[in-house]
């Protein structure tokens, strides 16, 4: 009869790697315990990023890997996720865990949208999570989450109140002022703004709050680097030459205020035909690829050019939540896991590490 040991367990577990951290359990710190009773062995994960989706299927895959080892009669694999917050020097924001910026260098590259479907897939997930809409002059939030035109955040004379959508707490300057004023105002009074719509609105307990950025490397931008301890920033591109010379400079203005960039998503990859099944990139070819390899940071999701983000987000209802089986919808899906598991590791990937051996 064999006899399990622990280091046994490990070495099994140390075989499969996992997606979104690009580590094995053992190597990435998320093995909790290991009980070995006789021919039983029972062992418990903590993944640091909100896995809801990809964690019983997790455990599964590892259940059989453990099952496999020799004198395992059978296995069990307990998976939780824990969500930690972003360590930092900066005062923390109150109520909030992470902080993560989405940004891009231009206008029209599906940020907003990429905003909405990734705080909705966090929220899939299993996190808490709240959506700030920064981009003063233009807020679409409202629109995406499907909140009522006329709507009006709740306050105590000291805080706001964010609005509750789809799960998820909003707060947009769209909600202070009529839909069709403008904010004519200069940069320090659109920076001011933002910094009270972000200290001001009583965030509850929030794993992840995503701040929808207005485009470009403004006053805006430079406020929220300098006031608030952002996690990380994903930057939203389209494949197109102009966009990504744009990207880079949101890039380089995030790592200048020591922001770490978590990836880059790319929209519009691919345009499918929905009578022939044609597939053509409009917009160019890997793009986002070449910018995340010229950074040293991964593509976090490839996203086609498609009617059905673009109409579902205008009727107030993402992907995400229109279409929670589809195919787009579980690529936000694992954006979110990525996301997530990003911002645990501190901003950048982890390597998987490689050893050489005579056997």
């Amino acid at each position: 009869m064999t006899t399990i040991t622990r280091a046994a367990v490990e070495a099994a577990l140390r075989q499969y790697l996992d997606p979104h951290l690009n580590l094995d359990p053992v190597s990435a710190g998320c093995l909790r315990a290991v009980d070995i009773q006789g021919e039983q062995v029972t062992v418990r994960l903590e993944l640091p990023y909100p896995a809801a989706q990809f964690k019983s299927g997790w455990a599964q895959i590892l259940k059989t890997g453990l099952e496999n080892l020799d004198g395992v009669a059978s296995a069990e694999v307990q998976v939780e996720c824990v969500i930690q917050p972003f360590v930092t020097h900066a005062p923390t924001l109150a109520g909030v865990k992470n902080v993560i910026a989405v940004a891009s260098g231009k206008g029209g590259v599906g940020k907003s949208t990429t905003a909405a479907n990734l705080a909705l897939a966090l929220a899939r997930e299993g996190a808490r999570v709240g959506v700030l809409d920064a981009d003063i002059y233009g807020p679409s939030q409202g629109i995406m989450f499907g909140v009522a035109e006329g709507t009006a955040p709740g306050n105590n004379g000291k805080q706001f109140f964010p609005i509750q959508a789809h799960g998820v707490q909003v707060m947009s300057m769209a909600f202070l002022a009529d839909d069709k004023t403008p904010m004519v105002w200069r940069g320090p009074m659109a920076s001011g703004a933002l910094l009270q719509l972000i200290t001001q609105t009583a965030w509850d307990n929030l794993d992840y709050l995503v701040v929808d950025m207005p485009p470009g490397t403004g006053d805006i931008q430079l406020t929220l680097a300098q006031k608030v301890p952002v996690a990380g920033a994903v930057i939203v591109t389209t494949p197109q030459d102009l966009a990504l010379l744009d990207a880079k400079k949101g890039v380089e203005m995030f790592r200048k205020v020591n922001i770490p960039v978590l990836g880059v998503v790319e929209n519009m990859a691919v345009h499918i035909c929905s009578n022939c099944g044609h597939a053509e990139h409009l917009f160019g070819e890997g793009g986002g690829e070449k910018l995340a390899a010229e950074y040293g940071v991964d593509v976090l999701a490839s996203l086609p050019l498609s009617m059905s983000i673009r109409s579902q987000a205008d009727a107030g209802a993402p992907t995400v939540i229109a279409e929670p089986q589809s195919p787009i919808a579980m690529l936000y899906q694992q954006l979110a896991r990525r996301v997530g598991a990003r911002i645990a590791q501190g901003g950048a990937p982890a390597m998987p590490t490689i050893t050489i051996s005579d056997d």
